[in-house]
């Protein structure tokens, strides 16, 4: 009887797991990150701001009368002008004020936007009403039609979810798009790695200071701006992509003059701060040791001034050069690759699934058959081949981009 209990029990128990799960599934595929006022999201913030000002003025033993530019507080019988508590008052007013004017994002379900799919062509925003003049309801959210003209009937509403790579919106809507412009790959060196290299403690204080990062997200339009572009761009943008990857004044580049700027970086499509942190890793004890007389030499000659971020990258670098982060990124990428590629294969057996899964398809159009429950499955595994293939396809374009600075790096 005991037993039968407990089954009936866990029964249920996975009953309610299994709503939950499809709750916070049906949640997390449709809703919205809307932008809403601070005082709409926490009423009670407003009012606790008014009541905490309300108790300083009028504190136990002390009375305050409020005058232009002074205020007059009686201590122990004697009136004393303090002009500082004005200012005091004032801060207090923009706090409140900085509150009231704070914007808060909050997911939410919205009943008929959130019903709209994702386009990369929208023909529909939408936008929080906040007075209350368009909808005649404050705070309130509608639609806005992407062009002037009108929608004609039987179109499908589409709105954009925002510039998400595939790995978001499968994890998030549980659909990809095939040669997503907006999609990412991430490469990162791990931790665990980094506690076994050599004089680890002395790199670990540099790479505080420089304000490095481990990780990057590496978009696909950053390759409209490599070596190999997808198109063309204008001589003042080629300019200030340069600028933007060099981090720092090139003016300054190196102090000594014995290294120069290199030709390839307005086509380097790598962020700084990561490069900044491969340069640290693969410095030998020689180059630490010439860092830090060239950051003695820089200090020396201030009076209690810390050095900058900025100031201690451009010393790693003049030392150090890309020769050897560049070395580490080709490693990495090829890591990946080899990462992506393990129990799947390469993107031939990618493409050879997907057609075997269209196949399937116009074979089922063909007999007229309704969507089972099989193949529902398989729009799923569409869904994962096509973003296995993103990221492979990612990986292997990147890793051409590196393998091409390495060589202009050796040759220059």
């Amino acid at each position: 009887m005991v037993s039968c209990c407990n089954l009936i029990y866990r029964k249920e128990k996975n009953k309610k797991l299994i709503c939950l799960m499809q709750a916070n599934s049906i949640f997390w595929t449709r809703a919205l990150n809307i932008p809403l006022p601070h005082f709409y999201v926490f009423p009670e913030s407003l009012g606790g701001q008014e009541k905490d000002s309300a108790c300083k003025d009028h504190g136990s033993g002390v009375s305050a009368t409020a005058t232009v530019g002074e205020t007059c507080v009686e201590v122990d019988g004697h009136k004393i002008k303090e002009a500082n508590n004005v200012g005091e008052k004032r801060k207090d007013e923009d706090t409140s004020n900085a509150i009231v004017s704070k914007t808060i994002w909050v997911e939410g379900l919205v009943p008929g936007i959130d019903f709209c799919n994702h386009g990369l062509r929208s023909r529909a925003t939408w936008e929080v009403d906040g007075d209350g003049s368009v909808t005649g309801i404050p705070v309130s959210m509608h639609l806005i039609l992407a062009e002037s003209n009108t929608l004609e009937a039987g179109k499908e509403i589409l709105i954009s979810y925002g510039n998400k790579g595939n790995e978001e919106l499968l994890y998030l809507y549980g659909f990809v798009i095939d040669n997503n412009p907006d999609d990412y790959l991430m490469v990162h060196y791990p931790m665990e790695a980094f506690q076994n290299v050599p004089f680890a403690d002395r790199k670990a204080r540099l790479l505080e200071i420089q304000k490095a990062e481990f990780r990057c997200l590496l978009p696909r339009g950053l390759l409209c701006h490599g070596f190999f572009p997808a198109n063309s761009l204008q001589t003042g943008d080629q300019k200030k992509i340069s600028d933007d990857n060099l981090g720092f004044s090139p003016v300054n580049y190196s102090w000594s003059g014995q290294r120069k700027v290199p030709s390839y970086l307005k086509n380097l499509v790598f962020p700084q701060e990561f490069l900044t942190t491969l340069r640290t890793i693969t410095m030998q004890e020689d180059e630490l040791c010439r860092v830090a007389s060239l950051l003695e030499e820089l200090a020396g000659s201030r009076e209690a001034q810390h050095l900058s971020d900025r100031e201690v990258q451009a010393a790693v670098w003049e030392v150090c050069g890309d020769y050897g982060a560049l070395q580490l990124l080709v490693d990495l990428l090829s890591a990946k690759i080899i990462e992506l590629e393990e129990g799947s294969g390469n993107e031939d057996c990618d493409n050879e699934l997907l057609e075997k899964f269209f196949a399937m398809v116009l074979q089922d159009l063909e007999s007229e058959s309704n969507p089972t429950k099989g193949e529902f499955l398989n729009k799923s595994k569409w869904s994962s081949i096509v973003y296995r293939k993103g990221q492979k396809q990612l990986a292997r374009l990147f890793l051409k981009e590196a393998e091409h600075a390495l060589e202009m790096c050796t040759t220059e």
